[in-house]
């Protein structure tokens, strides 16, 4: 399960891959390590084109299982998720890098996978929907209250030959094409659905081990 994630690039260049129309991020800085329930700019279409804003990772579970926040879904013929999985409710989670944990003792290691060392652009399929309840870190309000929330989830697969021997079980889909974006933001749900397969292992590599977060540092520790 992918729950660590970067973004290196900055809003200008974000703007131009994805043909944003509405920038509602303000001054975004380099995010190199994006933790659940945590805010992060996703694209989604608008009214006046594709807008970019800050939506908060982690979608409501079902009610059964009090609403957990769910960062990862793959089971798209679940009741829960069908409803969210048309172009209204889709969106594109931009990131350079992501990370996956090593079962390594002492501890689990973060092992950060990215199309190639300099970290190019892509997007994770993502799905978004607004929520009214208590969610936010404590370091953002200390004193939470309820509230509507514009949330975000992205899909996973089956794990690929770079991701695998780190993380058998799943890894997120990743999308790096514009025609792949364009696909998933506007197409029918069933010819969307179609790019939740896992990127090729000659498209992307294994970049770092070990830092928790995917700055400029970890460079170094590359494979």
């Amino acid at each position: 399960m992918c729950n660590l994630y970067s973004l290196r690039t900055g809003p200008a260049a974000l703007r131009r891959a994805f043909g944003i129309a509405d920038d509602r991020t303000g001054n975004l800085p380099p995010l190199p390590a994006i933790f659940p329930d945590q805010m992060a700019p996703v694209v989604r279409n608008g009214a006046a084109g594709r807008e970019l804003a800050m939506l908060r990772w982690g979608l409501p579970g079902p009610k059964a299982f009090g609403e957990q926040p769910i960062t990862n879904v793959r089971n798209v013929a679940s009741p829960h998720w069908r409803p969210w999985l048309g172009p209204a409710h889709r969106c594109l989670v931009p990131a350079t890098a992501f990370s996956e944990y090593a079962d390594t003792k002492p501890r689990k290691t973060p092992v950060w996978f990215a199309l190639e060392e300099d970290r190019p652009l892509f997007a994770f399929a993502g799905i978004c929907r607004p929520w009214t309840g208590v969610r936010g870190t404590k370091r953002e309000n200390p004193d939470r209250v309820e509230a509507e929330h514009m949330l975000f989830a992205f899909l996973t697969t089956e794990a690929n030959g770079v991701v695998g021997p780190v993380h058998p079980k799943a890894m997120p889909v990743l999308l790096t094409s514009p025609e792949e974006w364009a696909t998933w933001l506007e197409a029918p749900t069933a010819e969307a659905l179609r790019l939740q397969r896992p990127l090729s292992d000659s498209a992307m590599r294994e970049v770092a081990r070990g830092p928790r977060s995917d700055g400029p540092e970890s460079e170094s520790d590359g494979t």
